[in-house]
């Protein structure tokens, strides 16, 4: 019996890589969508099928889509890592894949979300998920969005600086209000594992730790498993901004600072727990963070 094929949307970023890798130990065969640009270098290395497309032109996914099982996608153009994304990828490049993905009588689509975006109307790419959310229920489109908190994989991490190496941590604003984080090895696991999960179609699943450490607990644990002290300066979200970031960027990443630090964005694992089993522990999660940057030994 042949592999079932899973479209994997955002494949060439640093966690949709990731899920095409989680799905092929899976035993799935993995298709991604890929654009004209994008680097396919590692998942040519995977072997992945490659079909080109975009999101934004909505006539160039039906072949993506033909003989699909289920897609997942990590696509999110608010991030602007490839010149040219916008936000506009999270309103109507989600709207075409979900059209299309009906179309094609996809089983299931699952979507990388936010943690508590339908709380948060002021930040613009928290509240594109939301809407998204709400625009698969409408149209009847079998759907599980996974919420994911913060990615731990960026703490310690500034300015092209690993602060663990340097002995200094820069966060933005308060360092004493709990949040919750995620690492994407565990998230890609997750959003692999979600194709086949016992869910009903539009369920919304919180994705985080067995607690919500706050940046100074986070920078704490970070110094007890390193065996050194760790200096930690909080900065204004000014200071971090970069040169050429614009200005509807900036103003849509404070807005999400603000968020986090407003005690709104913690996760209730209770069903991330039923359904994907035990929790990720924040200690043991931060030392295989550290081991894979290279400062501990592997656990």
């Amino acid at each position: 019996m042949a592999a079932e094929t899973v479209l994997v949307v955002g494949g060439t970023g640093m966690l949709g890589r990731q899920v095409a890798e989680q799905l092929q130990a899976r035993g799935k065969q993995v298709r991604a969508l890929v654009r004209p640009t994008s680097n396919t270098e590692a998942l040519t290395e995977l072997r992945a099928e490659l079909v080109t497309a975009d999101l934004l032109k909505a006539e160039t996914l039906r072949v993506a889509l033909d003989g699909v099982d289920a897609v997942v996608t990590t696509a999110a153009g608010y991030t602007r890592h490839t010149a040219g994304d916008t936000i506009e990828t999270d309103h109507s490049g989600n709207r075409n894949l979900a059209d299309a993905a009906v179309a094609a009588g996809v089983r299931r689509l699952v979507f990388t979300s936010i943690l508590n975006c339908h709380l948060a109307r002021d930040v613009p790419h928290f509240w594109a998920k939301k809407l998204a959310e709400d625009y698969f229920e409408e149209l009847g489109l079998p759907f599980v969005s996974l919420r994911p908190g913060a990615f731990v994989d960026y703490f310690g991490l500034s300015g092209g600086v690993d602060g663990f190496t340097a002995g200094r941590i820069t966060a933005i604003g308060d360092v004493d209000v709990r949040f919750t984080r995620v690492y994407t090895p565990d998230l890609a696991a997750n959003l692999a594992a979600a194709v086949d999960a016992d869910v009903a179609p539009g369920e919304r699943v919180d994705i985080g730790w067995d607690l919500a450490p706050t940046t100074r607990e986070l920078t704490e644990l970070a110094s007890q498993i390193l065996g050194r002290d760790l200096e930690l300066t909080a900065v204004d979200l000014a200071q971090m901004r970069a040169p050429d970031m614009p200005e509807e960027a900036y103003r849509d990443f404070a807005a999400m600072f603000e968020f986090f630090l407003s005690g709104r964005y913690v996760a209730d694992t209770t069903r991330q727990r039923q359904v994907f089993g035990a929790v990720p522990g924040a200690e043991e999660t931060m030392r295989r963070r550290l081991a894979a940057l290279g400062h501990v030994a592997a656990p």
